[in-house]
């Protein structure tokens, strides 16, 4: 059973405050590596090194079927057979789940707006995209479909 599109977004939110720790030692460990005195420094550097640290954090716990937002929301992602998914698909669904912020970043980036603009545009485009997952048959989010992947409910363990 698919679970409902407003379950899946209250675990993407809360994958977010998660990430927030993520982020944050993962922040903390690349400045203190590189000596960045200066946020603005090697600003670059650090945003390539939190997409590969995303990257190691959701391809290590989709293939083992939850992270744990997904745990505290009875989510697991499968693939179409409902099997556990392998580490390649797992990476495949991490670059094709970018979908969900890079084309209005990149749309916006030759104009230069200010940071509360940017904001605005690129949450009406996550509500868009998230909208866009009730033409899909399954109600599945298309990065999923691409992917060869599907959420489904899972049952919590009876302790």
């Amino acid at each position: 059973m698919t679970p409902s599109i407003w379950r899946r977004l209250a675990c993407w939110a809360y994958e977010g405050v998660l990430l927030f720790g993520v982020v944050f030692i993962a922040g903390y460990l690349f400045g203190t590596l590189s000596q960045t005195r200066n946020a603005m420094d090697n600003r670059n550097a650090l945003q390539a090194f939190l997409f590969v640290v995303f990257g190691i954090y959701f391809v290590w716990f989709w293939a083992k079927g939850q992270t744990l937002a997904m745990k505290t929301w009875n989510i697991r992602v499968v693939d179409r057979e409902g099997k556990a998914i392998s580490q390649r698909r797992a990476l495949g669904r991490y670059v094709l789940s970018w979908v969900w912020f890079l084309p209005p970043l990149v749309a916006l980036a030759p104009f230069n707006l200010p940071g509360p603009e940017v904001a605005v545009l690129v949450v009406g485009w996550i509500v868009v995209w998230a909208l866009l997952s009730r033409f899909q048959s399954q109600g599945q989010f298309w990065h999923d479909v691409w992917a060869g992947t599907r959420l489904v409910s899972s049952q919590p363990l009876n302790r």
